[in-house]
């Protein structure tokens, strides 16, 4: 155990899943490609067959596969966001989190965007955005935000990896074929002083410039809804609800990659209980937020007393959707509310099962502002009852798959945890410390003097 808790053996933690593969690597690896190719497979039998496969049609056009675009892209939120507020704050316990935090936002914008072409039914008419694109549709701000979102997440995620790819490269034997691939991408890192001050620079820069832009993402999403007429979606109050629904997924879906990540890679030196504590408390604000946020558009719509709007709650508190709704009102919110109100419950178990529990009902979330507004169109005799066919079931698993699978591979090519960050704030305690004790001499005799 002494010998674990050396700074070599913890740091072999981090490094052995880049040096050691096992077998639980590839059982897990199969057990979820095979998923994403199923899900292949079914979009290919779509594309062939068109969206009659699915449960979509009029005036329901819009179903599980936005509602799993709305989802990814906000659980991206997890990291450029989360991440970029506690560096500009100094915050000094993020350091072991950046990183598997920063990760997830650009894996989910890697998957959440492929819903918009599966919803198109035909892969070509993707294009028509950038020939027939207006500059007044939201449609083509959105396609132009998380374009700029993901390109600036992806630099987010490499700056502060190139310290860490050096020291795989070093680690690694010379006639390891992968070596050349981790000296292209260290950019010669050498860790000199101008090195490390050019790159704090870059990663600042990047941070500030990031935490807007994550911000106008979600809020250009919500004009996809806001910016038209139908029932229930035109309100002023789904830009700022959306994006912190998007925080609220998304710090919980970093909770869960968390855990998980400690218990397989044995990284309970640097996931602590006051990670998980932290994080806890910032989801508990974010519960209460989301619910202030739920509470005000209802009671905006009751308010205001349009018979659309009046409908659409209708379905949503007593009719059809009445399961889906106090589902998402429990998971969402009660539920996690009292699991991390709680000093005793809010420990690293308890911030798993809430987490879980929030993006089971966030997701039902996006599914009730999608769904139950378009199954109550302003014409009456419009109406169909949506279900989820099979087919776009299996292509929903096969995305929240393809987003762990991807996970699986980057934590085995890249450190997870932010090993230079952890060190710098070492070096930065004991500066502090060592600059303490310069300052305050008498009283550093004295607690010399005492320990004597």
């Amino acid at each position: 155990m002494e010998r674990f808790n050396q700074p070599e053996a913890k740091e072999e933690a981090i490094f052995r899943p880049i040096f050691h593969t096992g077998k639980a690597f590839y059982i897990i690896a199969i057990a979820l490609f095979i998923p994403v190719a199923w899900a292949l497979m079914v979009w290919g039998y779509q594309v062939y067959s068109g969206l009659g496969v699915t449960g979509l049609g009029w005036p329901v056009y819009w179903g599980v596969y936005i509602t799993n675009f709305v989802f990814f892209v906000g659980i991206s939120h997890a990291g450029t966001l989360i991440s970029a507020i506690l560096r500009v704050t100094k915050a000094a316990w993020r350091r072991p989190i950046t990183r598997a935090a920063e990760a997830i936002t650009v894996f989910a914008l890697m998957v959440g965007p492929i819903n918009i072409i599966i919803d198109l039914g035909r892969p070509d008419r993707m294009m028509n955005i950038f020939v027939f694109g207006r500059v007044v549709s939201p449609l083509l701000w959105d396609v132009m935000s998380i374009t700029t979102y993901f390109t600036g997440s992806i630099v987010y995620l490499f700056l502060p990896l190139i310290p860490d790819i050096a020291a795989v490269r070093d680690r690694m034997p010379l006639t390891d074929p992968r070596r050349r691939i981790y000296e292209v991408l260290s950019l010669g890192w050498t860790g000199t002083d101008l090195q490390k001050k050019r790159l704090g620079k870059a990663i600042g820069i990047m941070a500030i410039f990031i935490i807007p832009l994550a911000i106008s993402v979600h809020t250009v999403v919500s004009w996809v809804f806001a910016m038209t007429i139908q029932p229930g979606w035109h309100t002023a109050i789904f830009g700022p609800y959306f994006v912190i629904g998007a925080i609220y997924s998304g710090i919980a879906s970093l909770l869960i990659a968390m855990t998980i990540l400690r218990k397989a890679y044995h990284l309970e030196n640097y996931l602590k209980p006051v990670h998980f504590n932290n994080l806890g408390l910032l989801l508990l604000a974010f519960t209460l937020l989301w619910m202030y946020f739920t509470g005000s558009e209802v009671m905006t719509s009751i308010y205001g007393n349009e018979p659309s709007d009046i409908a659409v709650l209708h379905s949503k508190f007593w009719g059809e959707f009445m399961w889906m709704y106090w589902v998402m009102v429990f998971f969402a919110f009660i539920l996690p509310f009292l699991i991390l109100a709680f000093r005793k419950t809010r420990t690293i178990t308890g911030c798993l099962v809430a987490s879980i529990l929030i993006n089971i009902g966030m997701w039902i979330e996006r599914y009730t502002i999608v769904v139950p507004s378009l199954s109550n169109p302003r014409l009456p005799w419009e109406t169909m009852v949506y279900h989820p066919s099979w087919a776009e079931i299996s292509i929903t698993v096969g995305l929240f798959c393809a987003l762990a699978l991807l996970y699986v591979l980057f934590c085995k090519f890249a450190p997870i945890i932010s090993l230079w960050e952890i060190k710098e704030g070492e070096e930065e305690e004991s500066e502090k410390a060592h600059e303490y004790v310069k300052s305050h001499p008498e009283q550093s005799h004295a607690e010399h003097g005492t320990a004597a």
